[in-house]
């Protein structure tokens, strides 16, 4: 047995937690346990890891707890890095990459302490066999990841390898994508399940969009991608097998449930190639649309969820000549004006780093969750369009 930690993006903690009880259902052995800023502390046997890589649409990493101790100065953290049985992982002919964080340190320099614990793996490594694994920090086949808060210090062996947001099926991308995993966690955030009906006005690479047709699908995050664990010493390949033989596709879906638009063809023609990427062999229903002129794709109302552009990005939705303010206020100022008079009844997420959006849609958010995309401080904002929106509209005395 091992205790892990899941990072996650801040604000998916509680997401996070969920979706791991839902995969440790399908196991004996793995269990989660507490949630801190910035990710999930769970354990089990390396077979529940390799569950959770394959499974988890939220975690970033499953870091697997090699090490605790508590630290006054860099040697500290030398001696116990040197203490581990490296060997036993992964051999001299792997190449590593180190990486700390800290909360509340009192040492100086995080460089000279990541410097420390890739000298104590070499040495450790030239004491056994005279060799000294490579350091690559581009392609690493193995990932060390130390945490420091202000007495104690824990270091990780990556199982993952590339961070899982990377789910194998991306190939192209807009200015900004959203991560996959922050992608599948506002998903959860906003309470869409398959079956229900989802539009996304603003797709731009389709993110939001294959997450939630692979969850339709039944195809899991991790199914088109390597991991580090398949890199381990004496790896068993049998309980991974398993895993992977276990995946039951779901019954394709006879009449479409999600659909996306945008203004701009390319990003049309990028999510149909990505979404094809991702295995999705069920129609999804795209239009080359201004976001400001959709109307529900479906009878039925449900869940629209985008993330819609801010700044510069707005400069290929409308005249080139105003500046980003006057055009950021006319978009919004129209796409408020469109949910309220042809969205009743659906429930409408934004997730949007503009902490002033709802002003500029001229409509009051039911919710606002706080959320971070990197260190970009953002807000998922739930809008309930309640029918009468559009006769309260209609009934304000128009402009001669």
């Amino acid at each position: 047995m091992a205790s892990y930690f899941c990072p996650c993006p801040r604000g998916l903690e509680a997401a996070l937690a969920e979706e791991l009880g839902e995969i440790a259902q399908q196991s004996t052995t793995m269990k989660v346990h507490n949630q801190v800023p910035g990710g999930v502390h769970c354990s089990g046997e390396l077979s529940d890891a390799y569950r959770v890589n394959l499974h988890s649409r939220i975690a970033s990493r499953v870091l697997m707890r090699l090490a605790h101790a508590g630290y006054q100065n860099e040697n500290d953290i030398y001696d116990l890095a040197l203490a581990q049985p490296w060997e036993d992982w992964f051999g001299v002919q792997h190449t590593i990459r180190v990486d700390v964080t800290a909360v509340k340190s009192p040492l100086r320099s995080l460089e000279f302490t990541t410097l420390k614990i890739k000298d104590a793996i070499c040495d450790r490594f030239r004491d056994q066999c005279n060799e000294r694994p490579s350091v690559n920090t581009k392609t690493p086949d193995m990932r060390i990841v130390g945490f420091l808060d202000a007495r104690s210090f824990t270091l990780y062996l990556d199982t993952s390898g590339e961070a899982l947001f990377k789910r194998g099926w991306r190939e192209e991308t807009g200015d900004a994508p959203l991560r996959e995993n922050l992608a599948a966690g506002l998903l959860r955030v906003a309470g869409w399940k398959p079956g229900m009906v989802l539009f996304d006005p603003m797709c731009g690479s389709g993110t939001i969009l294959a997450e939630a047709a692979q969850m339709v699908a039944g195809i899991p995050p991790g199914a088109r991608r390597a991991f580090a664990f398949e890199q381990f010493n004496g790896f068993d390949r049998a309980p991974w097998d398993d895993l992977k033989n276990a995946i039951k596709p779901n019954p394709l879906p006879t009449e479409p449930t999600i659909f996306g638009s945008d203004i701009s063809g390319d990003m049309v023609a990028m999510t149909r190639h990505n979404l094809g990427c991702a295995g999705i062999l069920f129609d999804v229903p795209l239009k080359q649309i201004e976001a400001q002129e959709v109307k529900p794709p479906s009878d039925v109302a449900g869940i629209m969820l985008t993330n819609p552009p801010y700044g510069e990005r707005i400069g290929v939705r409308g005249d080139s000549t105003l500046g980003d303010d006057q055009l950021s206020v006319s978009f919004y100022s129209a796409l408020g004006t469109t949910l309220k008079q042809r969205f009743a009844g659906w429930t409408v997420y934004l997730f949007t780093a503009d902490l002033g959006l709802p002003r500029l849609l001229r409509l009051k958010e039911a919710r606002k969750t706080p959320f971070f995309n990197g260190a970009l401080e953002c807000r998922l904002f739930r809008f309930d369009m309640v029918a009468g929106y559009n006769r309260r509209e209609s009934a304000k005395p128009k402009a001669a």
